[in-house]
């Protein structure tokens, strides 16, 4: 995978340790489950892990499980023969098939019904299967990614998602963070996409240092993908200045509760880009550390596993950042 093919975990600290766990898994076939909200980028990091590795000459693969009706599931995964059920007027190679010697990306897995989930379970176990319909066993060889933006421990509970299929799955696990809590990658992220599409469209839109600065104060429910979009409406629209207001103003679904926003004073900006960007990165960091600290009951030593810091390294950041709550040792 050349360089450039890793710009984008170059924009932030969260991302170049998800980069860091890719190049480490690069030379191993281990199936790995993507885990994080819409639109926060498991497509990318799944293409990226094929990319990285030895398969990347192979093909990649994918199959959005909430998207293919559940009777049309398992002729998909795993194909079927001529006269398997009405219709069926010839042999149909499935997915696995399609992905030998590379790589199958299923995204949306929690959506699977626990009938494929089972039959899943026995593929992930020896790599074989027969076609719908089928006697002979096929052998596959191929990679498997899955991703979800669900909480697997809870489908688990409600008896959604088999157990056995989660911990076949999560042989390595990656968990992609929202995008507000990566700020600091907001203004490279909008650059790349604003030059990108200033390309596409003929435009040459410009993001003013008070638009950056909105733009890194914005939540993002939806993510990267909200991002993209938005600088998307900024470019092809005449309006776009407008669109972006009305965005920043009014939430994803316009004027909360009704309302009209309030008009916001004039904001005169004094800072560079760099020091926006690097402000917006510090208060994602103390997000993360406060976030973290009171998930493990501000366990430090726990806290410094998951943030994958020295103990020294968090007691520093947490000093820097001014948390004064009392630990427990």
């Amino acid at each position: 995978m050349g360089s450039g093919d890793f710009a984008v975990f170059d924009q932030g600290s969260q991302m170049r340790a998800i980069r860091r766990v890719i190049e480490s898994i690069a030379d191993t076939d281990v199936t790995v489950l993507l885990l994080g909200e819409s639109g926060v980028g498991k497509d990318l990091v799944a293409r990226a892990i094929h990319a990285a590795s030895a398969r990347h000459d192979g093909p990649f693969i994918k199959v959005n499980c909430a998207a293919i009706p559940p009777g049309l599931l398992e002729s998909e995964f795993f194909g079927h023969e001529k006269g398997a059920f009405t219709g069926a007027d010839r042999r149909k190679l499935g997915q696995f098939e399609y992905a030998s010697k590379g790589t199958i990306y299923l995204d949306e897995i929690a959506e699977l019904p626990l009938t494929l989930q089972a039959k899943l379970l026995h593929v992930l176990q020896d790599f074989r299967f027969a076609r719908v319909g089928g006697d002979g066993v096929i052998d596959i060889d191929t990679r498997v990614i899955a991703a979800t933006n669900r909480d697997l421990d809870q489908a688990m509970a409600h008896g959604e998602f088999r157990e056995d299929l989660y911990y076949r799955l999560n042989v390595v696990e990656i968990r992609i963070p929202p995008l507000r809590e990566r700020k600091d990658e907001i203004p490279n992220l909008a650059s790349g996409f604003l030059a990108r599409f200033n390309e596409q469209y003929g435009r040459n839109k410009r993001l003013s240092a008070e638009m950056l600065a909105r733009l890194v104060e914005y939540s993002w429910s939806g993510n990267v993908r909200e991002l993209e979009n938005a600088i998307r409406r900024f470019v092809v629209l005449s309006d776009g200045e407008h669109a972006f207001e009305t965005l920043v103003a009014g939430g994803r679904n316009g004027h909360p509760n009704g309302h009209p926003p309030v008009p916001r004073p004039a904001l005169i900006v004094t800072e560079s880009l760099r020091e926006i960007a690097r402000r917006g990165a510090r208060e994602a960091e103390r997000k993360a550390l406060e976030d973290v600290l009171e998930r493990v009951r501000w366990n430090r030593t726990e806290a410094a596993r998951i943030l994958k810091v020295s103990y020294k390294t968090l007691l520093t950041k947490i000093k820097d950042h001014g948390c004064s709550r009392s630990l427990p040792r």
